[in-house]
């Protein structure tokens, strides 16, 4: 019997954070491929990233493996492609820097510390591997669809505390720092002097197993204004934070700590080196449920960490939005090479009206599972990542150009239909 009455806490990190830096700078080059792939009249299926970000203080190093369209590769004059000694296609640099420049603009550095335009930036991206190629093309040449790019365990999860079926603490983490972010870069009063590099924390009381009120309230945000103290960035992100808390009760004795160690202005990168990957369960589930372990940015979608994980939250959300549970998690996994899922695992928490069996099985008939199936029906082959890479993969709207698209709820039927046949 799971526990009814609990804490549980959960963070967010900004779009500023240095590992966020490096997650929508890796996700930008994930869009810049796709892009330049359709304008090129490259087949998007043949698009493959693997691309790393470093961040620190005004310095920037891209690395990894990608096949691209001949835009984005070095040319002689006669319009051949230079090759290194590996026979690697050799990327052309320029796009790539021009890229993450845009997106550290976008987000907001211009310090000091760490500049969009004064920024060194090193692309070491080379050509894709053949060795890791022929394990996703040789399965399509085989089964006419492609073998997962690695092998991994992916989890999705959804529940009923939130309007998004996402965990409390978690949803509430995320959303005040979007209300902080939204407000800075519309320059609204005070809030315009915050930095872009900020972290929540959210400590939700759970009662008869429902969220109930927050006991603990955690921000830090950097503050372009050396002389502002801890007391006056609260003044400034109070209002904001008790906007996206929205009807969940603050506590009466619930505890703030607001930039509790005291001054924040050096942040970003200057003030942390990031990477790529090391927010996945702020981009998931904020713990409230198991993680595979694989990060999603910088990854094209034959890389099932990304787009296993993604129809794992889509199937999860569908089946609590068919009201078969109020909670569900759902396990895939795969080997590399292999087209369909290995397993499929559902629990529901003590919280279904069916049995977990018929929902195993009714998820492999209304979805094909293997990364091609995922990518066509979740129309994942366009440049839609960059707005990913921060505040959570899950939890959002979809957006009419395809964005978010693992969030919609229309298989509901289909789930119901499969699992009383």
């Amino acid at each position: 019997m799971a526990r009814q009455n609990y804490l549980f806490t959960s963070e967010s990190v900004s779009e500023g954070h240095p590992d966020k830096v490096c997650d929508r700078i890796s996700d930008e080059i994930v869009d810049l491929v796709y892009r330049e792939a359709k304008k090129a009249g490259m087949d998007p299926w043949d698009v493959r990233v693997a691309c790393e970000t470093l961040a620190t203080t005004n310095r920037v190093v891209i690395a990894g493996e990608v096949r691209v369209p001949k835009s984005l590769l070095k040319q002689d004059k006669d319009g051949n492609v230079l090759e290194d000694a590996k026979e690697f296609p050799i990327i052309n640099p320029s796009k790539f820097k021009s890229a993450a420049r845009k997106a550290i603009r976008a987000i907001g550095y211009e310090q000091d510390g760490f500049h969009w335009k004064k920024a060194r930036i090193d692309v070491l991206l080379h050509g894709q591997s053949a060795d890791i190629a022929q394990g996703v093309d040789n399965a399509a040449d085989r089964q006419g669809e492609e073998g997962a790019g690695d092998q991994g365990i992916m989890f999705g999860y959804a529940c009923r505390e939130t309007p998004d079926l996402m965990p409390a603490p978690i949803y509430y983490s995320h959303k005040i720092l979007e209300l902080l972010s939204a407000a800075r870069h519309k320059g609204e009063g005070e809030a315009a002097r915050l930095g872009p590099d900020a972290k929540s924390q959210v400590t939700v009381r759970y009662v008869d197993g429902k969220p109930a009120e927050v006991t603990q309230i955690v921000l830090s945000t950097q503050h372009l204004d050396a002389g502002w103290d801890s007391k006056k960035v609260r003044q400034v992100v109070e209002p904001y934070i008790r906007e996206a808390l929205g009807d969940l009760p603050i506590a009466k004795d619930c505890n703030w700590y607001v930039n509790p160690t005291g001054k924040f202005v050096i942040g970003g990168p200057d003030g942390d080196a990031g990477l790529t990957g090391r927010k996945i369960i702020v981009d998931t589930y904020g713990g409230a449920a198991p993680h595979g372990g694989g990060a999603f940015s910088g990854k094209d979608t034959t890389k099932v960490d990304r787009s296993a994980a993604y129809a794992a939250r889509y199937l999860a959300k569908n089946v609590v939005a068919a009201k078969l549970a109020e909670r569900c998690t759902i396990q895939l996994s795969y080997a590399i090479g292999v087209a369909q899922p290995l397993s499929i695992y559902v629990d529901l928490h003590d919280t279904g009206t069916v049995e977990e069996a018929a929902v195993e099985e009714a998820l492999r008939k209304v979805m094909d599972l293997s990364p091609s199936g995922i990518r066509r029906h979740l129309d994942l082959n366009r440049p839609i990542y960059a707005r990913t890479a921060a505040y959570g993969h899950f939890g959002r709207k979809p957006g009419r150009d395809g964005a978010f698209s693992w969030e919609k709820t229309d298989l509901v039927k289909a789930i119901k239909d499969a699992v009383a046949g």
